[in-house]
């Protein structure tokens, strides 16, 4: 029998460390009752805050219903290591319209609202 992979569980800060890095992620969101994942912009706001730039108005949608969606951004470790990161919450439409030139670096064109997603629930995991 083949011996299973070690999976460590990642805390908070790590979490939200790799969340941080991350310039693009995947929002899951239901989209006509149907779950999907659309991709997205993020930034981190002071640890507890995910503002998401999206031009895909079922984001926007999603927010202006406060919607539950879900962050989720993968990668691999300097070890050569998989880890997926994952959080969520009851999303809105942004009021940090400041924060806007920041997380649209680089995205000429963007004509849509930011949405603001308070990391309720952030959970990750290393493989």
């Amino acid at each position: 029998m083949e011996d299973l992979p070690v999976v460590s569980v990642l805390d908070r800060d790590e979490c939200v460390d790799r969340l941080s890095a991350a310039p693009l992620a995947r929002i899951l969101v239901s989209v006509r009752c149907l779950p999907t994942a659309l991709p997205a912009r993020i930034r981190i706001l002071n640890r507890e805050k995910i503002l998401i730039a999206s031009t895909d108005t079922s984001i926007l949608l999603a927010a202006q219903r406060h919607d539950v969606l879900t962050v989720q951004v993968d990668g691999v470790d300097e070890q050569d290591h998989t880890w997926s990161v994952v959080a969520s919450g009851i999303a809105e439409v942004a009021a940090e319209s400041e924060q806007m030139n920041d997380v649209l670096a680089g995205a000429p064109g963007f004509s849509g609202q930011l949405v603001s997603l308070p990391m309720s629930v952030v959970v990750g995991q290393r493989h």
